[in-house]
């Protein structure tokens, strides 16, 4: 099943998550290579979009009462080769699971056949005070749904 929006938060094709983004001039270092950090952020965009596109609004969740807020409680990356100005990238992204306050996924970064990075991240659901609290229960079924098993 593939799902699209016409508004750039890229695709969703069985239990992956597909962001099409362009390097800019931003993106990259002296070398021209994009800057390591900013792998992390293409793949926060990834994440945030795929979130979007499963009509789980964050910015609900983060006004609501209990104030819930994702962070990163563990990030494992690979750089595996250098994206460069104006190339054409994909960050790809999947769920693979969730356990009490925590959301697991693996997400990628292509140009073409070629991966980029990759990443294996550990998300933690916490409240205002900082401390955590069980993922939204809207969250836990839309992940179900969508869960792949790269974990």
């Amino acid at each position: 099943m593939t799902e699209r929006r016409a508004d750039g938060d890229g695709r969703i094709e069985s239990a992956t998550h597909y962001l099409p983004l362009r390097v800019h001039y931003e993106d990259t270092d002296l070398s021209g290579a994009v800057y390591h950090a900013n792998y992390l952020k293409f793949m926060e965009r990834g994440r945030s979009d795929y979130v979007r596109l499963l009509a789980i609004d964050q910015t609900a969740l983060a006004a609501g009462p209990d104030g819930l807020f994702f962070v990163v409680r563990h990030c494992a990356i690979d750089f595996l080769k250098p994206a460069r100005l104006d190339e054409l990238l994909e960050v790809r992204t999947q769920f693979t699971g969730t356990s009490g306050a925590r959301l697991y996924c693996v997400q990628s970064i292509w140009r073409g056949a070629e991966n980029l990075a990759r990443a294996d991240l550990t998300l933690a659901c916490t409240g205002k005070d900082g401390r955590p609290k069980r993922l939204p229960e809207i969250l836990r079924q839309a992940v179900a749904g969508r869960q792949a098993d790269a974990r």
